[in-house]
């Protein structure tokens, strides 16, 4: 099994300590700070002493309650900057909660059109929860509606080589939700394959959960499984179509197709970067076509050792040693020279 990364939720309700405590504590540095800087200006300025008198005369007097209304004034001004940055924080919470509220109401509608006999209303929710993970107000929400999408594509479903023959109602409602299915793996790779410098949406990072999805094609042209993600091809089928990971940039994440099955169809890694992280390749490859042509080597761990079957198309380009990180079966390596 892949190490799943937890995301901890953080704990709902703003926490904030009782004012009395803060204003002591603001107070108290405050202080501080402020006899610091004077016995440092001291210090610098070389003062040998205080000239002491026996008696205060008017202008002393007069300094000693400008400090004094100067020392109430700067309390106030504490107090009315510790309540403000308080109530600041109160409603950036409520607005967190309101903005969460309306969240989940459309995340409930979003749902109910997922599982709608429709595939109109199906494709209709995919992309309404697909909005509702670039719009969600915290990371844990957009992580929900990505694992919703993914939970979509690991429901069971027949690949049309599985379909009854000559069965016309099974073959129309099939390539509707083949469309659906698509239509999600679609999303996924747009969002995972912008550069978050020159957009705000982005799922670089995000886990996804395709473990156990049947694929009969779908597109993951230009991808990047990026580091933090946790990508699981765990016993997935690729059965069918053709399934591109063409320019797919693999760059940290913990990336599994263990136990995976290359049955049929074409799954097309060329020009594929693999620049860093552990991708396991422990899966079978027993029919249709894989073809690794182009794919560059560059810090990542490709571990193909427990893998069976035939070797996919241009693994180890022309024969020569391998590169730095790759392992192949006994099977699969090259003649010596």
């Amino acid at each position: 099994m892949i190490p799943q990364l937890i995301r901890r939720p953080k704990s709902r309700g703003l926490r904030l300590w009782p004012v009395g405590l803060v204003l002591s504590l603001t107070f108290i540095t405050t202080v501080g700070i402020a006899v610091g800087v004077f016995f440092a200006g001291w210090d610098l300025l070389g003062a040998r002493g205080l000239k002491t008198q026996r008696r205060l005369d008017a202008s002393t007097l007069f300094d000693l309650v400008k400090l004094a209304f100067g020392v109430v004034a700067g309390a106030g001004a504490l107090v009315a900057l510790v309540v403000a940055y308080r109530r600041q924080r109160v409603d950036e919470d409520g607005a967190l909660r309101e903005a969460t509220r309306l969240h989940t109401e459309r995340f409930t509608t979003a749902v109910s059109q997922i599982g709608d006999e429709s595939a109109a209303v199906r494709l209709g929710g995919v992309h309404a929860l697909a909005g509702l993970a670039d719009d969600a107000p915290t990371d844990l929400l957009r992580q929900t509606c990505i694992d919703v999408l993914c939970a979509y594509l690991r429901l069971p479903y027949s690949a049309e080589a599985d379909l009854p023959p000559d069965d016309a109602a099974a073959r129309h409602a099939y390539l509707a939700l083949r469309e659906v299915r698509h239509t999600i793996i679609r999303l996924i790779r747009d969002r995972t394959s912008v550069d978050p410098e020159e957009t705000s949406v982005s799922w670089q990072g995000y886990d996804l959960d395709f473990t156990g999805v049947v694929f009969d094609g779908g597109d993951f042209t230009g991808a990047v499984f990026a580091p933090g993600a946790t990508v699981s091809f765990r016993d997935a089928r690729f059965s069918d179509g053709t399934c591109s990971f063409v320019d797919a940039c693999f760059s940290g994440g913990t990336v599994s197709f263990g136990g995976a099955a290359f049955s049929g169809g074409t799954v097309i890694f060329s020009q594929a970067v693999f620049r860093g992280g552990r991708v396991d390749f422990g899966a079978t490859f027993s029919g249709g076509t894989v073809d690794f042509c182009g794919a560059r080597f560059t810090g990542a761990t490709l571990d193909f050792t427990a893998a069976t079957g035939l070797a996919p198309i241009d693994l180890v380009q022309g024969g020569g040693p391998l590169p730095p990180g790759l392992s192949l079966p006994d099977a699969w390596l090259p003649p010596a020279p």
